[in-house]
């Protein structure tokens, strides 16, 4: 019998001009602003709380703090990952870190990459001297360990902004799309249990708007990761992104609502025993927020938002930040909750259904 001739991979698109990390980076920042780019669907508003119309509750006397990584915070929100590399993003990066400061909250930088490759990047991403006291996240591809990275790379990473812990991200998605896309990601368990064996600080597990599933979660665990960020479906679409990049947003539209939805990736998260869970991907709001840390995130994580203010300046992200703060405060006194553990005690229901 005549076997069938395997069918050829989808070819890589062609560049654009230039591939060069920070041209990429650049596109990055002003696709990821535009709108077009953030989905039609948000996963948090098939989920309400019931409404208490008797809170027992003093609501200046709610509280917010909590602790991540070591390190006192106001509030359980992390500025996620967005970028670096390129002077634009050093001003947004700046703006991102200076905020968190003032506002006792976490922060990341985009992916380190391109300053582990050129040198004169580097203070794009230093971040600390602006956020001396809070938790920041260093930021590495994980399939870049398929490409000649290693623990000395993480540990470089992370000695360049004095982080508290590095993010590894894993794109399958947006790495098939990409023109410049590294597609190789056989064998990256075991070389992600290495680094998280051999770093000196946590390691992080993130996707970038796919989610990560409780399968995936249960065998990060057994080989030493305790930490992960959902950065599930309902954000901003790399897909869609990419696919511009590629001139190709047909297939960005096919692949645009791909993935796990934030709030169910969340609850199946929480399922898995020791496993700490930053929750992102899609929100919006403080009550986005209020439901993540519902339904079993222990902190949350927010780009979009604070990428539009941070482009326009410091002020503008303190002031979102607080705005989503208060939400999140008034989020917990209506539904009874006057603590960020009662609020993870407190039942999500079905957007259509009947609460009890």
């Amino acid at each position: 019998m005549t076997r069938p001739k395997p069918v050829p991979a989808r070819p890589v698109p062609a560049p654009r001009e230039a591939s060069d990390p920070s041209d990429r980076k650049a596109e990055h920042i002003h696709l990821a602003l535009d709108p077009a780019m953030q989905p039609h669907k948000n996963y948090f508003d098939d989920y309400r709380f019931e409404h208490q119309a008797l809170p027992e509750l003093d609501y200046d006397a709610i509280d917010l703090a909590c602790s991540f990584l070591g390190r006192d915070l106001a509030a359980p929100l992390l500025i996620s990952c967005m970028t670096g590399g390129t002077p634009e993003a050093a001003r947004i990066n700046r703006n991102l870190a200076l905020a968190a400061e003032t506002m006792g909250i976490a922060v990341g930088v985009g992916s380190q990459r391109k300053a582990l490759e050129d040198a004169s990047t580097v203070g794009d991403f230093r971040i600390r001297p602006y956020a001396p006291s809070v938790p920041i996240l260093a930021n590495l591809g994980a399939v870049q360990l398929n490409y000649g990275y290693g623990l000395d790379h993480c540990r470089r990473a992370v000695a360049m902004i004095e982080a508290d812990a590095l993010v590894l991200h894993l794109n399958p998605l947006q790495e098939v799309i990409q023109p410049e896309g590294q597609r190789n990601f056989a064998g990256l368990l075991d070389k992600i249990g290495h680094i998280a064996g051999n770093l000196e600080v946590p390691l992080i597990i993130k996707e970038v708007g796919c989610g990560i599933s409780r399968a995936v979660a249960e065998r990060l665990m057994r080989v030493g990761v305790k930490m992960v960020d959902t950065a599930g479906a309902g954000g901003t679409s790399w897909a869609r992104i990419e696919a511009a990049r590629a001139r190709d947003e047909g297939l960005g539209d096919l692949f645009a609502d791909w993935g796990i939805p934030t709030p169910v990736a969340i609850q199946k998260l929480s399922e898995v025993p020791g496993l700490t869970i930053i929750g992102s991907g899609g929100i919006r709001n403080g009550i986005d927020a209020a439901k993540a840390l519902a339904a079993g995130a222990d902190l949350v994580g927010m780009a979009y938002r604070f990428l539009h203010a941070a482009n326009e300046s410091t002020e503008a992200v303190v002031e979102k930040v607080r705005q989503i703060v208060e939400e999140l405060r008034m989020s917990m006194f209506c539904a009874g909750a006057g603590t960020l553990e009662s609020l993870r005690k407190t039942r999500l229901y079905p957007a259509g259904g009947c609460v009890e």
